[in-house]
């Protein structure tokens, strides 16, 4: 069985583990947002309906984003609370 600081050091090692996911998750939604305005610059004016489903994806998409990245920060919250309980 592993000791409460052991517990404590993977829990921290876990931490820092999502931070970096966090950080990869936010380079991504500003590239995202990149491309969103490119694509939208690149197709103003068309009226072809895969004009709207391309919109609509990279809508959802940054969403998803938006919603890992409210997970994760939840996630470590816990992580850290159950951590000073130990």
């Amino acid at each position: 069985m592993a000791s409460i600081a052991e517990v404590k050091a993977a829990i921290e090692a876990a931490i820092a583990q999502v931070n970096e996911g966090q950080t990869a998750v936010r380079a991504a939604s500003e590239k995202l947002a990149e491309a969103s305005q490119t694509m939208a610059g690149a197709l103003e004016g068309s009226a072809h309906e895969l004009v709207s489903s391309v919109q609509a994806a990279l809508t959802q998409a940054g969403t998803e984003l938006e919603d890992c990245l409210a997970a994760t920060l939840s996630a470590v919250e816990q992580a850290q609370t159950y951590a000073a309980a130990l």
